[in-house]
């Protein structure tokens, strides 16, 4: 994936991180997948390192993202993709995370491109796989049982079901997967 990415990841004290922690190892280990990743939902890719490069943490905290009450992830569903990067994702409701969603891009597209990419571009979710293998209708229903078992709630309700405020991290997304790690981060 060229250039870097802002991630929007739960609060380090809410439950959902260790558990989508857990449920990201078990179904990557399911899928016989080595890649294993923070559970986050990507706000926008394609960031230039030239942008922050002398300075990723003071790039970060220079961004005016809204304030925590206002960012709400609610999940929607689980949904098979095609994409290597979306072969397994719980879907995001937009609506919680049009206005990070639309700081983080405007880094990317300016101002003038925002609304566009945001209304045609973003789909919020979070991955559980990373894989190139095909995923049927079958492994969905399998996969959406092993998920509710494991405590999410895929309706958005409750405390399982997603989460408010979080913690926003810049990571170098042009490396390979293993060596994904936060350059910066900003809470919420």
């Amino acid at each position: 994936m060229p250039g870097s990415s802002l991630w929007l990841l739960p609060p380090p004290s809410h439950p959902l991180q260790s558990l989508l922690t857990s449920l990201i190892t078990h179904v990557s280990k399911h899928y016989n997948s080595p890649h294993l990743f923070i559970p986050h939902v990507t706000l926008t890719s394609e960031i230039s390192p030239s942008i922050y490069s002398s300075d990723p943490q003071a790039w970060l905290d220079a961004l005016k993202f809204p304030a925590a009450k206002d960012v709400e992830v609610r999940f929607k569903r689980l949904q098979v993709g095609t994409m290597f990067f979306g072969k397994l994702t719980i879907s995001v409701g937009k609506g919680g995370v049009w206005g990070i969603g639309s700081v983080a891009r405007e880094v990317v597209d300016g101002e003038e491109s925002v609304k566009e990419w945001l209304e045609e571009n973003f789909g919020p979710h979070l991955s559980l796989l990373y894989s190139e293998i095909e995923l049927s209708h079958q492994n969905l229903e399998e996969m959406e049982k092993v998920v509710r078992e494991a405590g999410v709630n895929l309706e958005g309700e409750g405390e399982a079901g997603g989460w408010v405020g979080g913690r926003v991290v810049l990571v170098p997304t042009d490396k390979k997967i293993e060596e994904w790690q936060p350059i910066a981060l900003k809470d919420l």
